[in-house]
């Protein structure tokens, strides 16, 4: 009875507590390792280049050649050969266009599989950064919970001493309320940003494992190295220096470039289309004793040349204008992609550099004097020289730099980020010291 009553129990505390998710955490590099030999999506889009590598082999087929017989019955027969042989279809200039055709869109996938690359790994740097920024969102809220625990105890004292009135301690709990609502949300910022992580890598093959980052928070000495960003010390080039030498590598520019060269090429096939292909024909040819006029058995040989697809009748010009316009949609694709970059260029650059300019103020201006300001808004309450409200202000005041500052650091490494996919770029160095 002892065995079924613990296997009871054991049973139902399996039911109560569920099975606990393993966690794995990465550092940022072996996070884009990760995800570049994993992500379902890439390794999908990396089967396009042997798709398109069967396609060139396809696109270089000779026709199959046919088997004919030709064969008189009755007093038709008489005096004409029976007939068997082999024609091949021979198509004339089509082959090679089509098979540079074939050619050029493979390029054209090995580019787009290049820039799917790419933006991977910055989509992984990106939801990196932003899991390490929630947690040290939730880091400072949980420093304030506990400063805010601290303001409590020591206004419960000072009441208790009747050197503060019973209302510092309600006006103190309800800080400290309110403290817990924002850590309580912290908390679920930093889950849902753990997924959005977890969705960018995106294993082919699930493990049931859940990542994390190695990173729990923006340390104090702003490991930028780690985080594969330069220092906001470092010079920035001027625009003018990096934009030409980014235009020229920019993935989608060499997609639209070679989205051209594939309509030019596309518009050969389609025009080669009017030349007309050449049929060869030949074979044995017999005629039967009983068939011949001088009844006697004869054999031979036939040859026989035809050609076909004459555009007489229809001449493809529908198609060939269609190529024509798809040759020009894809020339205005090219500048206005062109035009594009330079704005998103332009643009990605006076975000970096203002996000720069914020982050060192923070750093050179903001922090020092915030912290001693609250340490010693806490000294004088406790002694008395200074009432809880302007010790809470004080406490909102501090809050809001140390979070602000938070904020700072995420939107100046996604800032980077932003501008690492403008430039096209993941090893774009400030000067020989950066990163």
């Amino acid at each position: 009875m002892k065995k079924i009553l613990l296997a009871l129990i054991i049973l139902s505390l399996g039911q109560i507590c569920p099975a606990v998710t393993p966690v794995e955490k990465l550092s940022l590099q072996a996070a884009i390792e990760y995800a570049e030999k994993n992500n379902a999506d890439f390794q999908a889009s990396k089967i396009d280049v042997n798709i398109a590598k069967n396609n060139v082999k396809a696109a270089n087929q000779l026709k199959n050649p046919e088997i004919n017989t030709f064969f008189n019955f009755g007093k038709a027969g008489h005096g004409n050969p029976q007939q068997i042989g082999v024609s091949e279809t021979i198509e004339i200039a089509k082959r090679g266009a089509r098979k540079k055709l074939a050619k050029s869109n493979l390029e054209l996938t090995k580019d787009n599989v290049d820039y799917n690359k790419f933006n991977l790994k910055m989509d992984v740097r990106e939801a990196y950064i932003d899991l390490v920024a929630a947690k040290s969102i939730l880091n400072s809220l949980e420093s304030q919970q506990k400063l805010l625990e601290e303001l409590v105890v020591i206004a419960k004292k000072r009441v208790a001493a009747g050197a503060a009135p019973e209302m510092d301690v309600i006006q103190a709990e309800i800080a400290l309320n309110q403290m817990i609502t924002q850590v309580n949300t912290a908390k679920v910022n930093v889950k849902s940003a753990m997924y959005d992580f977890n969705k960018v890598l995106n294993p082919s093959n699930p493990s049931g494992i859940k990542y994390d980052s190695i990173d729990d928070e923006f340390t104090n000495k702003n490991n930028f190295i780690g985080l594969l960003t330069p220092s906001p010390k470092e010079q920035l080039p001027s625009f003018d220096s990096i934009s030409q030498n980014s235009l020229n590598n920019r993935f989608d520019l060499k997609i639209a470039k070679q989205q051209v060269d594939v309509a030019q090429k596309n518009l050969v096939v389609v025009a080669r289309q009017r030349v007309p292909d050449l049929e060869v024909g030949g074979g044995y040819a017999f005629q039967n004793k009983h068939l011949s006029e001088d009844g006697t058995y004869k054999n031979g040989a036939y040859l026989g040349v035809n050609l076909t697809n004459i555009p007489v009748f229809y001449s493809y010009r529908p198609e060939i204008k269609n190529a024509k316009l798809e040759v020009e949609k894809a020339d205005l694709n090219y500048v206005s992609v062109r035009n594009k970059a330079l704005n998103d260029l332009n643009s990605a650059y006076e975000k970096f550099v203002t996000a720069k300019l914020n982050l060192n103020y923070y750093n050179d201006k903001l922090l020092k004097s915030s912290d001693e300001m609250i340490k010693i808004s806490k000294r004088s309450y406790e002694v008395g020289k200074s009432n809880l409200t302007t010790l809470i202000v004080m406490e909102q005041s501090y809050r809001s730099i140390i979070v602000g500052y938070t904020y700072a650091l995420s939107e100046y490494y996604n800032c980077w980020i932003d501008f690492l996919r403008e430039v096209n770029t993941e090893e774009f160095r400030l000067n020989d010291e950066s990163v």
